[in-house]
């Protein structure tokens, strides 16, 4: 029976995983913070010091040593977020330098997002701990309508990370635990938008003129490149760029726990930073076929690789038991989210391909380049727990998440900080031992989103190569909501 039940939760968390799109919520990177019930009723306060149930697989290893017997702990999480640009503050330019086109602020760029997880514990002895979990860790999804004003820019961003997570715990029976973990990581990534034809049109213009800007051609040559251009583009509105990939890839985590006192105890975890290579298809639809001496719409595809950094981080926690009755989480994380430089997109085939005969970028250049140069971050966090009974338990938590992204904000990923309240209950049969958590959340941000996004190269990253530019500020806010099962046997 409990083999059964065991098995049956595994197979239904795994499946949920393939099926769900998790969205990130555009200020701790693209991490998720929305995984466990009964940690997000505190905000995640103090987690690595705290290890209710098999979830410390995933928060702090080193936890598993205080669990007895074989848990399990699993659930989902359901987050909604509203991303979306204020029209009054809604500005682009063309790549000759001209307003924009289109008009429209995007909408609501992001659905809700389902997101499950499972996690197992077994003492083996007194002294050894295994486990197992299933999470998303990491995520991000946006979409903007078709007449959005920065189409050029960004359309579809999609990433999706599922994570298996083995790990073991071992303890000197003093107080002092140690334990680690591995993340085998499956990811996919999307990434699509429009293509303005006039800039290509435009720069092959001016590398046969032999110049580097129109301004340097006489007016009426000016004009019949710039007219050109325009036909093109009226004739190719919907040229498309869609990358598309998956990766494989392999993080450690380790974690201490050491209980100060019979009220007091103090975790640590550490996680190594690591990067997905996600390998796949380039596909560039609706291509004049004139641009390159043929004619009407052609399709050209590339293998491609798009190298995406996954951060380094820190978290401590603290747990302190004033009473019988409550209890107090505090706990802080710190992640190298500058390993972040640039999201960009490299050739598979050593530059041979379809795409990048037309384009040529130079020796050890990406296809495409959007410069980001994220900064490191913190989060900090506090809650309280209120055991009101045998059977009723009382939870609230407080976080501040400070976002990675400094100077270049996207419209792939507009942030900003944010403010995290959460409130949770915890209920437990006596009888069957089953506990059921469920919490509920609300993200505040600090300010609207300043989105200035340009196009910049990869060998001078700082410095925009082309006119075209999208700038907006957006209305960010997000709730959630989680349940989650959990039992010792």
């Amino acid at each position: 029976m409990r083999s059964s039940l065991l098995t049956r939760a595994v197979r239904l968390a795994t499946l949920v995983a393939v099926v769900s799109a998790p969205a990130s919520a555009f200020a701790g990177g693209f991490s998720l913070n929305e995984q466990s019930a009964s940690a997000m009723g505190t905000a995640n306060a103090g987690a690595a010091a705290n290890p209710e149930n098999a979830t410390a697989v995933l928060f702090n290893p080193a936890g598993m040593s205080q669990l007895s017997g074989t848990n399990i702990s699993f659930g989902a999480a359901l987050l909604d977020i509203d991303a979306e640009a204020k029209s009054d503050t809604v500005q682009s330019v063309d790549a000759l330098g001209q307003p924009g086109a289109y008009t429209g602020n995007g909408g609501d760029i992001a659905d809700p997002a389902l997101l499950p997880n499972v996690y197992i514990t077994h003492e083996i002895n007194e002294s050894i701990d295994v486990g197992f979990g299933i999470h998303a860790p990491y995520g991000l999804a946006a979409d903007y309508e078709d007449d959005f004003a920065g189409r050029y820019l960004a359309d579809k961003t999609e990433l999706t990370v599922i994570s298996f997570t083995p790990s073991i715990a071992v303890n000197n029976g003093k107080g002092l635990s140690m334990g680690v973990g591995i993340n085998v990581m499956y990811g996919e990534g999307r990434l699509t938008r429009y293509q303005d034809v006039r800039g290509a049109v435009v720069n092959s213009a001016l590398q046969a003129a032999g110049v580097s800007s129109l301004d340097q051609l006489p007016a009426a040559q000016q004009q019949a490149i710039v007219a050109g251009a325009n036909g093109l583009a009226q004739q190719y509105p919907d040229t498309y760029s869609d990358v598309e990939g998956d990766d494989i890839a392999v993080n450690f985590r380790v974690g201490f726990l050491y209980e100060l006192s019979a009220a007091t105890q103090v975790g640590l975890t550490a996680q190594t930073g690591t990067e997905f290579e996600l390998d796949g298809d380039l596909v560039i639809s609706q291509f004049p076929g004139e641009a390159i001496g043929l004619s009407g719409p052609v399709t050209l595809s590339e293998k491609a690789e798009v190298p995406l950094a996954i951060p380094e981080s820190v978290t401590v926690g603290v747990r302190h038991r004033l009473n019988p009755t409550f209890t107090i989480l505090a706990g802080a994380t710190y992640s190298r989210w500058s390993r972040f430089e640039e999201l960009d997109v490299f050739s598979a085939e050593d530059g041979a391909g379809q795409i990048s005969q037309v384009i040529q970028p130079a020796s050890g250049d990406p296809i495409t380049h959007v410069t980001e140069k994220w900064d490191n971050n913190w989060q900090f966090n506090l809650g309280g727990i209120w055991q009101a009974n045998e059977a009723w338990a009382f939870k609230a938590g407080y976080a501040y998440d400070q976002s990675p992204v400094d100077q270049y904000v996207t419209a792939r990923i507009p942030s900003e900080d944010r403010h995290w309240l959460t409130l949770g209950t915890q209920w437990r049969d006596r009888q069957s031992g089953w506990k059921i958590d469920a919490a509920v959340g609300t993200l505040i941000f600090a300010d609207n989103a300043k989105v200035d996004d340009r196009e910049y190269s990869h060998q001078q990253p700082t410095v925009p190569t082309s006119n075209t530019n999208y700038q907006a500020e957006y209305e960010l806010s997000a709730w959630s909501v989680a349940l989650e099962l959990s039992k010792a046997f």
